[in-house]
């Protein structure tokens, strides 16, 4: 018998039209934020403005957390339990044989395509040199950029991979080592006896269970948790930033729009769906990674909307999401390489066609592993910038754009994610047998 989740006791509305009241908050968190903004309406002066930006932020914040807190146990029952309902290792081969060249492939078309996009646009011919050194100064007290400088040779960063430390590995959040250890420890289950992994496969089902409930009581704020963050961001960003930088914000936007349009071909020709039913059955998931700027935070819904909504198989949905929201960082990786560049024409670096070539790299790689928070993308940025010879300082001229853009990266991610399980449904042509026990996980709405 099913369990009754405490959605189940909410309202019709809440339980079927996520979507509807994301949009809702997000027009009221907009609208209200701009009038209470310093340097919107100006309704509030910028002290008290800042303090109510911070508690209007608390339900964001609490959103967040409660997501956060239950993400490595979700994300590693989730690939465990992805890996065991294959029923081998076969399953493994199969599925790893073709997503890790894909998502490798999609990662390199969005950062040729960042790079052709910013050196067509040159969005940073449009910055003045006064806007260039008031932003610096204004930026670089508050940039922090911690382990960004840190130099590892390629061997090293290989041995890396294999997590010496699980429970280090969980307390620095290094996701890409948590998803490695879940990848072997997922393969070392099937290799056993059904008999001796029995035991721990029902262990990870109701951990499973336990963790998608706590999502459950987040997901009830969510509305307003939207609400909240973006009228946070709105009363501190304004629109002095957005001006100053729209042309590297437009370039950043059309690229974005430019992947899109390359996931909806996939989905298209590979997954033999039609683009508009596939962006009308995923727009919740849209909607909410837009508005925390967290793939973690939507990983529950994705695997919800890829099986329920994509008619992708559970044993997949439940591998390549956790993986995907940690390894395949499309809309990051082109939003970095159209940051490096616009901050390079700022500056008058001229890059050469080898220059490049080693941007592109380094951006694959870097985007690769990425944690699924907020900010991140600074960080890694940073690294990018020092290794083609560009002063990391230069990231405070983005510094007051990047939440928004951060919304929209992550929009592009998880709809990258979802395409991913709609390809990988359609590659994978035998049927793999479902185990009862998903059944019995509770639902998001």
């Amino acid at each position: 018998m099913k369990p009754t989740s405490l959605l189940d006791k909410k309202p019709l509305l809440l339980r079927k039209f996520l979507w509807f009241q994301i949009i809702v908050a997000m027009v009221l968190g907009i609208g209200i934020g701009l009038i209470l903004s310093p340097t919107g309406l100006g309704v509030l002066d910028e002290e008290i403005a800042y303090t109510v930006a911070s508690w209007v932020a608390l339900p964001g914040q609490l959103f967040l957390s409660l997501i956060q807190m239950v993400v490595i146990p979700l994300v590693m029952t989730s690939i465990i339990l992805g890996v065991a309902s294959g029923g081998d290792s076969n399953f493994l081969k199969k599925v790893g044989l073709r997503i890790a060249p894909y998502f490798v492939l999609t990662t390199g078309v969005a950062v040729t395509i960042g790079i052709f996009i910013a050196l067509f646009i040159q969005p940073g011919q449009y910055i003045s040199g006064e806007f260039t050194q008031h932003m610096t100064a204004m930026g670089s007290a508050d940039l922090d950029i911690p382990g960004a400088m840190e130099k590892m040779s390629l061997p090293d960063r290989l041995a890396k991979l294999i997590p010496t430390n699980p429970i280090e590995s969980q307390v620095n959040k290094d996701m890409l080592a948590i998803v490695i250890y879940a990848l072997f420890l997922g393969v070392a289950t099937v290799s056993v006896k059904d008999k001796l992994s029995k035991p721990i496969i029902d262990l990870l089902f109701s951990a499973q269970a336990i963790a998608m409930q706590i999502v459950n009581w987040a997901m009830l704020m969510a509305p307003l948790a939207v609400f909240g963050l973006l009228c946070d961001i709105t009363i501190r960003v304004g629109i002095d930033a957005l001006i100053g930088t729209s042309a590297y914000v437009l370039t950043v936007i059309v690229g974005l729009g430019i992947l899109l349009c390359f996931y909806l071909l996939l989905v298209a020709i590979i997954g033999r769906k039609s683009p508009g039913k596939f962006l009308h059955d995923i727009r919740s998931a849209q909607l909410l990674a837009f508005s925390t700027s967290s793939s973690a935070a939507v990983m529950p819904l994705s695997m919800k909307t890829a099986h329920e909504k994509l008619g992708v198989r559970k044993s997949i949905s439940q591998f390549l999401i956790p993986l995907g929201a940690t390894v395949n960082m499309d809309g990051t990786a082109l939003y970095q390489v159209v940051a490096a560049v616009f901050i390079t024409q700022v500056f008058g670096i001229d890059l050469s066609v080898s220059e490049l070539v080693l941007l592109a790299i380094t951006t694959v790689g870097a985007s690769i592993g990425a944690p699924s928070t907020p900010g991140v993308g600074i960080v890694i940025l940073a690294t990018i910038l020092v290794g083609i010879g560009v002063p990391a300082s230069g990231i405070a001229l983005i510094l007051g754009v990047d939440r928004i853009l951060d919304m929209t990266r992550t929009s592009v991610n998880v709809t990258g994610d979802l395409a991913a399980c709609v390809v990988m449904e359609k590659w994978i042509g035998d049927k793999l047998e479902e185990p009862e026990e998903t059944s019995k996980l509770p639902e998001v709405m």
